[in-house]
C-alpha cells in the first residue's frame, strides 16, 4: 500500500542507553534489512531472544551515516509516510535516538486491542496474534527483524480488512492513526492477583485493588515513568 512503512528493530537491550543492532522495513512492497555495530555490547537477555551476538556485529558499519540510514531517514521525513510497528513506542524510541524523526504512526498492538471489543484475545504479542489469527506467513524467524516485519504486515492487513467495510482506504488509515495517538482502554489484566480477569469485573469486585494500582501508576508517573494507558484505563473504570 502506498506510503506505508512497516518496521521492526532489534537492540542491545531495553534501557535508554541501548542501541539498535538490526533494522528491517517494508516500504511499498520493497523489503530492506541490515545489521549494525551499536558501539556497545549486547545484553545477554537480548542475545537470548535475538540470537545476535557481539561477534555478529563487530565487523558491521554503524547505523548513522550508512546508506541504509540515509534511505530510511529520507522516507520517514516525507509528510505522507505512515510508520507502522507493533508496540510502536519502542521502535520509535530506538529510531529517534538515531536522530530520525517519526511523524504519523500506527501501532498494531493498540489496534488489535481496540478491535477486540469482546475481550476474547488472551494476549496481543505479535507472534501470538500470528498464530491466534491463523496467519500463513512464509520465510519467518521470530525475533528476527525482517521476519517480524513480515508478520507485522500480515497482522496489519487482517486488521485493515476488518476495518475497511463501508470505509475508504484514507478513512481506515486515519482511524488507525487516531487510535494510536490516544490512550488505550485496557480491558484485561495481564499481571497481579487478578491476572486474566476483565478490569471491569475487578472494578466491581475489588475496587480497592484498582485504586491501589492507580496510586502506584501515578507515583511512577511523578518520577518520570508514565504509563498513560493504565492511568487512563484505571480512571475510566473507577469513575
Amino acid at each position: 500500500m502506498k506510503n506505508l512503512l512497516f518496521l521492526d528493530v532489534e537492540a542491545t537491550g531495553l534501557t535508554e542507553e541501548d542501541r539498535l543492532v538490526q533494522v528491517a522495513y517494508d516500504f511499498e512492497g520493497v523489503e530492506k534489512e541490515a545489521m549494525f555495530n551499536p558501539g556497545r555490547d549486547m545484553e545477554i537477555e537480548a542475545m537470548e531472544v535475538t540470537h545476535i551476538t557481539n561477534k555478529h556485529l563487530e565487523d558491521k558499519e554503524t547505523f548513522q551515516g550508512s546508506e541504509f540510514y540515509n534511505e530510511l531517514k529520507e522516507v520517514l521525513e516525507k509528510d505522507e509516510t505512515i510508520f507502522i510497528a507493533h508496540n510502536a513506542p519502542y521502535d520509535i524510541g530506538m529510531i529517534e535516538r538515531e536522530e530520525i524523526k517519526v511523524g504519523k504512526s500506527i501501532d498494531t498492538y493498540k489496534i488489535a486491542q481496540a478491535l477486540d471489543v469482546k475481550s476474547k484475545i488472551p494476549a496481543f504479542r505479535l507472534q501470538y496474534l500470528r498464530y491466534y489469527l491463523g496467519l500463513e506467513v512464509e520465510d519467518v524467524v521470530a525475533h528476527d527483524a525482517l521476519g517480524d516485519v513480515r508478520v507485522l504486515k500480515a497482522v496489519f492487513e487482517r486488521m485493515y480488512d476488518k476495518m475497511i467495510d463501508g470505509s475508504t482506504h484514507d478513512e481506515v488509515i486515519a482511524k488507525m492513526v487516531k487510535i494510536t495517538s490516544e490512550p488505550m482502554l485496557i480491558k484485561r489484566l495481564t499481571f497481579g492477583k487478578h491476572k486474566g480477569e476483565l478490569v471491569a469485573d475487578v472494578a466491581r469486585n475489588d475496587r480497592g485493588w484498582l485504586e491501589w494500582l492507580l496510586g502506584q501508576k501515578e507515583s511512577d508517573a511523578a518520577n518520570g515513568d508514565i504509563d498513560e494507558d493504565w492511568i487512563y484505563t484505571l480512571k475510566h473504570y473507577l469513575r
